[in-house]
């Protein structure tokens, strides 16, 4: 099997390039310089042969997304939509990623793929934009919803923590009003190699944790696992006076992932304990015994 990764040099990309290694599939992770999704022309003939493309390029830098908007747009809505055409003239079938920004957050009940959707920021609005595009473009293309991801090879909630306590913080703000399922990317990324393997052929499919907590319960744990004793008061998002907002509560439910690939997403606490397992300031912070 032969995977073309776009965005492929990114944290997602990274892992998805090992979770291929690991089938003895071949992966092809191409990013900038080498192909560029923002320019239609020539897109589709610089795609190299495959059995399916797996596109993680995007804009993802939420705040900066409201005064970068040409730039976002120009990824997140209309690249995309570009990728989903280049594969229809291929014939390649096509995930690609979106998120749980494109919810209000105020269903207070993990949301369905069939939900009705409604974008607080312009992040959300830009990658709801790529979702239609890519799908309206007439070939194979699945949608996968994701959320809060973490890895150690990108920007993370954890990595924030964890260089706070490294510069000897005694105690950390974080906002417990906003509620989602943090994903660890290796497990997504075998995810979505798993929905390679049983390609839905169209639609939309949420792949996210099991489980959800607040970013205060997540800080929380982390705290707990690697140097306890340190306080973490709450915020409240309004305190934070973010330029973009967020939804409260955009848990995604992950049965049809489920039924599709006959195996649950793991918890997050799984992936909180690889990430750390894995990552050197963790592991440096960690209490002796």
């Amino acid at each position: 099997m032969k995977i073309l990764l776009l965005g492929g040099k990114g944290m997602l990309g990274s892992d998805l390039v090992e979770a291929c290694q690991r089938r003895a599939w071949e992966a092809i992770p191409l990013d900038l310089p080498e192909i560029d999704i923002t320019q239609e022309a020539g897109l589709a003939e610089a795609l190299p042969a495959c059995d399916a493309v797996i596109n993680c390029a995007a804009f993802t830098r939420v705040d900066d997304a409201e005064k970068e908007r040409e730039l976002c747009w120009r990824i997140n809505a209309d690249g995309a939509g570009q990728v989903g055409r280049a594969c229809a003239t291929r014939g390649f079938p096509l995930i690609h990623l979106s998120t749980d920004y494109v919810f209000n957050g105020r269903k207070g009940t993990p949301y369905f793929e069939s939900d009705p959707v409604e974008p607080l920021n312009y992040y959300g609005l830009s990658k709801l934009e790529g979702e239609t595009q890519g799908r309206a473009a007439g070939g194979r293309a699945v949608v996968v919803r994701t959320q809060s991801l973490f890895g150690l090879r990108g920007r993370s909630f954890i990595r924030a923590i964890l260089n706070q306590l490294q510069q000897g913080k005694t105690s950390l703000r974080v906002v417990a009003d906003q509620v989602s399922s943090p994903t660890y990317t290796p497990h997504l990324a075998d995810a979505l190699l798993r929905l390679v393997e049983v390609h839905p052929g169209s639609g939309i499919v949420n792949v996210a944790a099991r489980g959800q907590c607040s970013w205060w319960a997540f800080a929380q744990t982390i705290v707990a696992r690697v140097k306890p004793g340190i306080e973490i008061q709450k915020l409240s998002t309004a305190e934070l006076n973010f330029p973009a907002l967020r939804p409260a509560f955009s848990v995604l439910d992950t049965a049809r992932y489920t039924a599709l690939a006959g195996v649950p997403m793991p918890p997050w606490e799984a992936g909180l304990e690889a990430y750390l397992a894995a990552d050197p300031v963790a592991q440096s912070l960690r209490p002796a015994g």
